[in-house]
């Protein structure tokens, strides 16, 4: 599976290691002014230098969710510290000549005035026993961030109930079912060029299936058809947000977790957050009064 599986992470990570993380919306995509929740997450190693980047959902004003495999601490290189951009341009102005968004901060450092209003720092990340493929196709890819200063915003995002997906596993159930994906990741990637806008995008797409060899009851398994109208996911989107139904829809079913090719194409896949065993797990993280905050519908 190693060789099959691409997951989501930053492209930066991709060339590191042999199965580079995946997604990034591509397609039919639109800038999402929808999710002001939905967040751009930089990590960085134990000398503070950049490793990747990611996608996530703030679910409270601390609490981020992401995937495993951005904030796996078992892997050969683990990140130590994070900061997360809420702008929905956060790294579009980035300067490779200097290495940073002149406007945002990105990669580096929260721009003036921004820290605790839509930037913020942390060195609280935990993983849901994510160990790269083992176990597949319960990667167990979720991850939890927590925000050093607290980021008041008019929403934020809410969990899908225990068995929310649960009806759509039959044939019947499968039939013209709406997602939306969002995410900060590539747009486009191919052996020549990748083009990275590092704003916030969103896109429709269709579910597929959820009890394919791939998917298994844990992974969502969704369609990326452009010329239908639809779109995807690609590196960088690792950990952002599945929703249930289009644009408007704040109900998170999934994290973003890998595609099946180095280009984008065809179906991607998120980890299902319906689950009374993830979310046990969150609670156990962040405490039972912490957890009693966030929205699940």
């Amino acid at each position: 599976m190693r060789k099959l599986l691409t997951f989501v992470c930053a492209l930066a990570a991709m060339l590191a290691i042999s199965a580079a993380p995946a997604s990034a919306v591509t397609g039919n995509f639109e800038e999402d002014f929808e999710h002001p929740y939905v967040g751009l997450v930089v990590f960085y190693d134990a000398e503070g230098e950049f490793l990747w980047r990611c996608s996530g959902s703030l679910l409270t004003p601390t609490v981020f969710l992401t995937a495993g495999h951005c904030t796996d601490q078992d892997a050969e290189v683990s990140p130590v510290s994070a900061r997360v951009y809420f702008q929905q341009d956060a790294g579009a102005n980035y300067d490779p000549e200097t290495g940073v968004d002149p406007i945002s901060g990105y990669p580096e450092t929260c721009a003036a005035g921004t820290l605790g209003v839509t930037c913020a720092t942390s060195d609280e990340l935990y993983d849901y026993g994510f160990d790269n493929f083992a176990g597949f196709p319960n990667t167990r890819d979720v991850g939890l961030i927590i925000l050093d200063q607290p980021i008041t915003l008019s929403e934020y995002g809410s969990l899908a109930a225990p068995g929310t997906l649960d009806s759509l596993a039959t044939e019947r159930g499968r039939q013209d079912v709406t997602f939306t994906v969002s995410g900060y990741g590539v747009s486009k990637t191919n052996p020549v060029f990748t083009e990275s806008h590092r704003s916030r995008l969103m896109a429709e797409t269709k579910l597929v299936n959820l009890n394919s060899a791939n998917a298994g009851g844990f992974n969502i398994q969704l369609s990326s058809a452009p010329a239908q109208g639809r779109g995807g996911s690609c590196f960088g989107d690792s950990g952002g947000p599945v929703f249930l139904g289009g644009f408007e829809s704040d109900l998170i079913v999934g994290v973003n977790s890998f595609v099946l090719n180095g280009n984008c194409r065809g179906v991607g896949f998120g980890y299902r957050v319906d689950s009374e065993d993830v979310q046990a797990w969150i609670e156990s993280i962040i405490g039972e009064d912490e957890f009693a905050k966030i929205d699940i519908v």
